[in-house]
């Protein structure tokens, strides 16, 4: 259920997850960045050659950052679906 003031009446926390992304290491921020240039390739119909080298590449960066309490796991799920597009299993 969502509120009309960009928060949600449930949690309280912002509808707009973005914060999420607040302070993040250099290194994960320059594994995003290639991720998304790479996505931009693929998503234009065109084959990016190192897009698993990318998606791995974050996809291990993100799990270091969690397991070593850099990001949150809220954090490192965010990253997950928005950057390698993956979903949350119930």
């Amino acid at each position: 259920m969502r509120s009309h003031d960009g928060y949600d009446k449930n949690t309280g926390l912002p509808i707009d997850k973005s914060y999420l992304e607040s302070g993040l290491p250099e290194d994960l921020r320059c594994s995003i960045a290639n991720m998304e240039r790479s996505w931009a390739i693929e998503d234009s119909g065109k084959r990016d050659m190192d897009w698993d080298i990318y998606w791995s590449e974050l996809n291990a960066d993100i799990n270091y950052a969690e397991v070593n309490d850099i990001i949150s796991p809220e954090q490192a799920w965010y990253l997950r679906e928005k950057y390698l597009r993956m979903e949350r299993s119930a």
